[in-house]
């Protein structure tokens, strides 16, 4: 039976109410059914939704996974063979959200210690509704909506860590390293099956694929996900990307594109 549970909100909204609620409290005191002061608060991490009236809303991230070579092309690239790969995630911290408005070109910064730093394009879904083992013919109701997103990767990093066979998160989870759009409800878009998905660098292209090349289509990854994860509201996944990464350096221009999502530009600085 599928859990699609509300405790991911409820805990949200004790988090969120946190605060509030320490600041009646005098320091160092317990109080009862309240959660205890904490000595300093910390930020949420949030990503604006496109709304019809422009009123401003926002998505609260809770946690971002990442499918890796989901895109057959791309896994060849990277050594695999997708006939026969599992699909296999990890995870970014929520604050290695950069939001970038459209219209607009944000500066991206070249990170610390790499040499070969590469993009990524990829269609973000977000999750307004969790649980475990989610059966595939129910993985999309819980899609709260979509975004246009980047998973930068420290490639040198990722690959050196690997072929020392420990883990390679300083290649892929580092701040700034996972820049997004807004994100579009489902409920004015409908769901993200197919469409174009390309990404320029300086204005020539780079990756060029469709959605419905992906290995894993979203609600597959979110199923597989639930077997090993309790999802929550707040979840974002970032749903692969296709072949021709490559490296960008400071000045780049890069430019991506999802059919009926805003395009996305970062400057690297």
């Amino acid at each position: 039976m599928t859990d699609l549970n509300k405790r991911g909100w409820l805990q949200g909204g004790l988090l969120m109410g946190a605060g509030a609620l320490s600041a009646c409290a005098a320091p160092g005191t317990a109080q009862p059914g309240r959660p205890a002061a904490t000595p300093f608060e910390l930020p949420h991490t949030t990503v604006p939704v496109a709304t019809a009236d422009g009123q401003p809303l926002a998505f609260p991230v809770r946690r971002i996974y990442c499918i890796g070579r989901n895109y057959a092309a791309h896994a060849r690239e990277m050594g695999s063979d997708p006939s026969r790969e599992p699909p296999f995630f990890f995870q970014k911290p929520s604050d290695a959200i950069q939001y970038v408005a459209p219209g607009t070109v944000a500066d991206h910064p070249y990170p610390s210690l790499t040499r070969n730093y590469h993009y990524e394009v990829e269609l973000v879904a977000a999750l307004h509704r969790g649980g475990r083992d989610i059966p595939i013919d129910r993985a999309l109701e819980g899609v709260y909506g979509y975004a246009l997103g980047l998973d930068m990767t420290r490639r040198d990093l990722q690959r050196g860590m690997g072929d020392q066979k420990k883990p390679w998160e300083i290649g892929k989870s580092f701040d700034h390293s996972a820049p997004i759009g807004p994100i579009h409800p489902v409920a004015r878009t409908g769901h993200y099956t197919q469409g174009t998905i390309w990404l320029k660098v300086n204005g020539q292209i780079k990756q060029q694929a469709t959605l419905n090349h992906m290995i894993w289509s979203v609600a597959e990854q979110i199923s597989r996900l639930s077997e090993a994860f309790e999802l929550f509201p707040g979840d974002i996944i970032y749903s692969g990307t296709p072949e021709n990464v490559g490296p960008v350096v400071r000045g780049d221009l890069i430019e991506c594109h999802i059919d009926g999502l805003p395009e996305l530009s970062l400057r690297i600085v």
